[in-house]
């Protein structure tokens, strides 16, 4: 790549997703449009290719999911490729130095796992509470005021299809896209907000979850340490320990459990 080409003028959208400050008006969509395309893409697209073959819905969002996250993945290394002339996330994203030794961000890591594992399986009855009392005109297929609903009520043979097709992505990709889009590209840009910058930001990644708005509570309890320390300490390996590390592992107990005869988790 040429010395012209990385100092030639960038678009104005480009130097305004790049500047290190977003306004909230447009962090706000920022958090919020990926999320509702999801949901289009899950109600025009997924859901009926998924209800056509018979199989849980769990399967239709991780392909929702998915539509809508990978490009996004490939949208910051595209913005990276105007930083610096090649495609990779460094341009586009901050937290990436590692600035927290290895034994510490471990320790961390570690804590916020435990954190995030045992806090959200406790909150379950207030997400079931929130569901049955002020979300259960939400008719999404398989939405219930259980956390396994997508998957209940199906074959074993098909649940542990649906969870070995889906628990690399569900388990750990897409959370992960997921961190770099919302800790390493949008939470560094709120500078204004100084110490509210990661309330702000998992308020908006919980509202995010537009086809599980009754989670959004016990999201801001048990996602909020990880993020914070991310924020603080300027490393986004802890949000990504936490947060993936979480998914896979609750993938791999699910996997395990329905291997077991588990039918239903």
């Amino acid at each position: 790549m040429t010395e012209t080409t990385l100092t030639k003028p960038r678009p104005k959208f480009v130097e305004t997703l790049l500047a290190e400050k977003h306004s909230i008006p447009l962090s706000i969509a920022l958090h919020l449009v990926p999320g509702a395309l999801i949901v289009a893409v899950y109600a025009f697209v997924a859901a009926p290719v998924v209800r056509a073959i018979h199989y849980p819905p769990f399967l239709a969002w991780a392909i929702a999911l998915a539509v809508v996250l990978f490009p996004l993945l490939l949208g910051m290394a595209w913005l990276g490729r105007q930083v610096t002339g090649r495609y990779c996330l460094r341009g586009a994203l901050r937290y990436l130095d590692r600035p927290v030794s290895r034994g510490k961000v471990t320790a961390l890591i570690v804590g916020c796992l435990l954190w995030m594992t045992v806090v959200s399986l406790s909150l379950t009855p207030l997400d079931n509470f929130l569901y049955d009392n002020a979300f259960s005109w939400i008719h999404y297929a398989g939405t219930g005021d259980s956390a396994t609903s997508y998957l209940n009520g199906y074959s074993q043979q098909k649940l542990l299809t649906t969870l070995l097709i889906c628990g690399p992505f569900t388990g750990w990709f897409l959370p992960l896209i997921e961190e770099y889009y919302f800790r390493g590209f949008l939470l560094p840009r709120l500078p204004q907000l100084r110490g509210w910058a990661p309330i702000f930001n998992v308020f908006f990644f919980s509202v995010y979850h537009f086809w599980a708005p009754w989670t959004v509570l016990s999201k801001l309890v048990f996602l909020y340490p990880g993020v914070h320390l991310a924020w603080k300490k300027r490393d986004i390996r802890i949000s990504i320990g936490m947060h993936p590390g979480s998914a896979l592992l609750l993938t791999f107990v699910g996997v395990v459990a329905v291997a077991m005869g588990r039918t239903s988790l």
